[in-house]
């Protein structure tokens, strides 16, 4: 490899100094030209807050939970909507320039692209904020579009805010009211239930257990009254019997005492016997005897019936009356005491199907008040968000929650946000430098001709005994010296266009002609 050699090169440069001057400077020209030229484009910004809710949220908690990035994503879709760009468009008078028309729609789609956000976290003061940008080619109309957008930006915010707010009060609301109604159906259900059940719930268990031993002991006591009163009873029924045998025996020997009538029925009846077997059936004696017979027995079935129809009391004693009273006054406390006995073993069966079914009460009961509970709980949890929510809406409507406040207000831009100047000076200068020296040393390798007597040597592999230096005639001398003088102008245009190229990168294009305008006013 052979060593870098410096001054061959800055004999190259020298001898090819206009290869490299005049791309260079039509590589400037056209880079100033390109500047001026270029349709120029200012972009105005505006810096906005987000300032959190002046109640602490300790106090008052805040309900508007989306992410700020979400929530600006949202609030920029409704900025950049169709109707609010049309306003924006309508009221500044964009796109409306002579000798181009453009429809509503490319207009609309144009201004949207030109918004662009800019969301930076941890800003000053440790909170959010972002930025509003809008590119235009009207200094004034940019910053008065991008203040617009800035305010549309803390309306949509306010608006958002406070819809969501309400929306969220009114669907806390509408839960409210469902839970609220499915609440009552199960204090409905529970108090149908423990109206069903009365007697058998699970906290009448011991009450139960208590009755149901009152009442054995009181069919004990009952069935202890019931053979009492039974034993009274036979021994009553005893004595009536005893009195009432005594009473027929008396009567008996009564009747025994007593002397047979002669015209009794048999007497008359062995008397017919006794007369027919002596005359015959149409005698007078026999005839009138047999009609005797007729008449009494006529006159005993009369008296039969008689005795029949005599009450069961007639002829009784005083002592079989008092007894026979107290006969049906024990059989009146027997059916007392057994209906008693009924109705205490129906009450024993019911209490004790309670007490055997309370385990089933108590696990059905369990679940009914455990549903209740959670609806109940759940009643609780939305009473109370349902209060926070209406306290946020206040807050919301009051401004007092998260607000977005403008820091730094839009201003007229100064320096073109494109094209870049600087970007496009500093790529053309580096473009027509590098494009000279590039000419400058393609034209030395396709030169052929020898400039030292070591190129000759080292081409023609032979020495070279003598060189003479080349003489210049008056002609030439005068030529070289125009080419020198060209030389420096050239060189100094080209030092006053890296000046220009210079300022115009640090100034502004805007400043630097207006900076040229001063001057040649005062001139």
């Amino acid at each position: 490899m052979e060593p870098f050699e410096i001054e061959k090169y800055k004999e190259i440069a020298l001898r090819r100094m206009w290869w490299i001057i005049i791309p260079f400077l039509v590589s400037i020209l056209i880079g100033i030209g390109l500047s001026l030229k270029l349709p120029r484009s200012y972009r105005a910004g505006t810096l906005i807050l987000v300032q959190p809710q002046k109640v602490p949220a300790s106090y008052v908690r805040e309900i508007v939970s989306i992410d700020i990035g979400d929530r600006l994503r949202t609030i920029n879709q409704q900025v950049t909507s169709r109707t609010n760009l049309e306003k924006i468009i309508n009221e500044f008078n964009l796109y409306n320039e002579p000798g181009r028309h453009m429809f509503i729609e490319e207009k609309v789609e144009k201004l949207r692209k030109k918004i662009s956000l800019d969301v930076s976290r941890g800003g000053r003061r440790g909170t959010n904020a972002f930025q509003i940008f809008f590119i235009g080619r009207y200094p004034k109309k940019v910053a008065e579009v991008a203040n617009t957008l800035a305010s549309y930006f803390i309306t949509e915010n306010l608006k958002l805010r406070e819809d969501q707010a309400i929306g969220t009060s009114e669907f806390l609301t509408d839960e409210l009211e469902t839970i609220r109604r499915s609440l009552l159906e199960k204090e409905e259900g529970l108090k149908r239930y423990r109206e069903r059940y009365m007697g058998g719930l699970p906290e009448q268990l011991d009450t139960n257990l208590r009755i149901l031993t009152r009442i054995q002991q009181q069919i004990v006591a009952n069935q202890e009254n019931l053979r009492g009163v039974e034993n009274r009873k036979l021994m009553i029924q005893q004595q009536l019997a005893e009195t009432a045998e005594i009473r027929r025996a008396r009567v008996a020997q009564a009747a025994e005492g007593e002397t047979r009538q002669p015209n009794s029925l048999d007497q008359l009846k062995t008397q017919l016997a006794s007369l027919e077997a002596r005359y015959t059936q149409r005698h007078p004696d026999v005839i009138s005897l047999k009609e005797k017979i007729a008449d009494l027995e006529s006159k005993e079935k009369t008296d039969s019936k008689e005795v029949q129809e005599v009450p069961e009391d007639r002829g009784r004693t005083q002592a079989e009356i008092n007894l026979a009273n107290q006969l049906r006054e024990i059989e009146l406390q027997i059916r007392n005491l057994k209906a008693e006995a009924a109705q205490l073993h129906s009450q024993m069966k019911w209490y004790q199907t309670q007490v055997e079914n309370t385990p089933k009460r108590e696990q059905e009961l369990m679940s009914l008040n455990r549903d209740y509970r959670n609806i109940q709980e759940t009643y609780n949890s939305l009473l109370s968000r349902k209060l926070e929510a209406e306290i946020a809406v206040n807050l919301e409507k009051k401004q007092k929650g998260e607000q977005f406040r403008i820091l730094d207000t839009a201003k007229v831009p100064i320096r073109p946000f494109k094209p870049n100047v600087r970007r496009i000076l500093f790529m053309t200068v580096a473009l027509g430098f590098a494009l000279g020296c590039g000419l400058a040393y393609l034209r030395e390798t396709m030169d052929t001709s020898f400039r030292r007597p070591e190129d000759v040597e080292e081409a023609l592999q032979i020495p070279v005994i003598s060189s003479l230096p080349f003489t210049y005639n008056a002609r030439e001398l005068r030529r070289i010296k125009r080419k020198k003088i060209l030389t420096v102008l050239s060189v100094g245009l080209t030092f006053l266009l890296l000046g220009v190229v210079m300022v115009l990168s640090i100034k502004g294009i805007d400043a630097t002609m207006n900076f040229i305008k001063n001057i040649f006013s005062k001139l």
